[in-house]
């Protein structure tokens, strides 16, 4: 006689299997990884119970701001969701805007509304809102796998930056591969050179296109790949540009910092964008201003494009440059009208201000020395030099958004040159 009734059997069977499946599976250590190029975390507590990872952004303040992370989860159960407690970094900056410190760096810099995440590191996506309680951000999200990558937003490494370069030049005839420069580190600056057509290159307009000045703003390196691969489309405002302007396109300026997942801000001696002299302390700068010099001694130092990624209270594109009361014209008429087709233009895929934020003496004691100043004070009459900042705080600062918003930059520029700058 069977002492358990069906319904008490198949009860007993579905507690069986289901435990064997817990030990033909066992639990993963959770763990975190950070030993590959970009990567940036303090870990200070693990818990694969409740698969939660309490982490600081990680970087040495002597190489700038540390707000950039990026690392990997592995041992996960994808049946749970991913705890990220987010605390700020507790390490003191030793300056600030260009004078000594002793003090932590905000918080808000480390802590975006929303993080990214990634199952494989090419496809990225956000997180839901955050959760934040004074100086600690939690993001709770779902994975799909044992394994994902998490980071303050998209990253763009060297690599990525190589990998551009080398499929453009592989891609078009009209595009070279070069480098910049080999960093003080030794590692390779990848750069682009863009020209198509038989036009020989005295009348050709000039057009440099930096980004990265700052490594932990990885946004703006995704700008430059929007501009980038828009300008090497079949678009006809695309194919007018590459026969009528000779292109430079440097997708990473501080590629050391950017390799080793430090912030690169505020680094020391000074950052990049603080190292614009006469002797540079940075070779990446150094080897810039050679070749527009070059521009400048031909006469078609044209237009400059600086990208960066602004501040997190930031919510719209905007234009840093220089006021107007310290620049003449011809410069300062063309510089409106480029400021207005990037209106038009970018305002179509991201929220932009209507005007410039102005840099100069009350932005930075060490403005003389920042890009877009150097190269108004260094170029010719009519050269635009900005610096556009893209806000990595909103809903658009993905991948997707970021591009857009450098193809839309294209489009103005080439507009801009269409109409023809004023030269007098």
């Amino acid at each position: 006689m069977n002492p358990f009734p069906p319904s008490s059997l198949h009860f007993l069977v579905v507690v069986f299997v289901f435990a064997m499946g817990w030990l033909t599976h066992p639990m993963q250590a959770l763990t975190v990884e950070s030993d590959f190029e970009g990567a940036s975390v303090r870990v200070m507590h693990v818990d694969a119970g409740s698969q939660t990872v309490q982490f600081m952004p990680g970087g040495d303040p002597k190489r700038g701001w540390p707000c950039w992370w990026c690392f990997r989860v592995e041992g996960l159960d994808p049946r749970k969701p991913l705890t990220l407690q987010l605390h700020a970094s507790d390490l003191p900056m030793p300056q600030a805007n260009g004078v000594p410190s002793n003090k932590p760096l905000s918080a808000d810099w480390a802590m975006p509304l929303r993080a990214s995440f990634s199952p494989d590191g090419k496809s990225w996506k956000k997180t839901p809102l955050g959760v934040r309680a004074e100086a600690v951000m939690t993001y709770t999200f779902p994975v799909e796998g044992t394994s994902v990558l998490v980071a303050w937003g998209p990253p763009f490494t060297p690599s990525s930056a190589a990998e551009l370069v080398r499929r453009v030049a592989d891609s078009s005839a009209a595009a070279e591969e070069r480098e910049l420069c080999k960093s003080r580190e030794g590692r390779t600056v990848p750069m682009l050179r863009v020209c198509e057509g038989d036009r020989v290159e005295a009348r050709r307009f000039g057009i440099w296109v930096q980004a990265r000045q700052h490594a932990w703003e990885s946004g703006a390196s995704w700008v430059c790949q929007g501009f980038t691969e828009w300008l090497m489309s079949d678009e006809s405002n695309a194919l007018w540009l590459r026969q009528h302007a000779e292109i430079y396109i440097v997708p990473i300026m501080d590629i050391d910092n950017t390799a080793t997942g430090n912030g690169g801000k505020e680094a020391l001696p000074q950052d990049h964008n603080r190292d614009w002299t006469e002797k540079p302390n940075w070779n990446e700068v150094a080897a810039a201003q050679t070749h527009i010099r070059e521009f400048v001694k031909e006469g078609r130092m044209d237009v400059f494009l600086d990208l960066h990624n602004p501040g997190a209270k930031d919510t719209k594109a905007f234009f840093y440059a220089l006021p107007d009361e310290l620049v003449k014209e011809p410069m300062l008429g063309n510089r409106k009208r480029l400021f207005s087709l990037s209106r038009s233009e970018v305002g179509s895929v991201m929220p932009m201000m209507d005007g410039p934020k102005y840099d100069g003496p009350k932005y930075h004691p060490l403005w003389r020395q920042m890009s877009g100043t150097w190269v108004t004070m260094n170029g010719n009459p009519h050269t635009v030099a900005v610096c556009l900042e893209t806000p990595w705080n909103i809903e658009q600062s993905t991948v997707e958004g970021y591009k857009a918003v450098g193809a839309k930059l294209g489009v103005a520029v080439q507009r801009y040159l269409e109409e023809g700058p004023k030269k007098e």
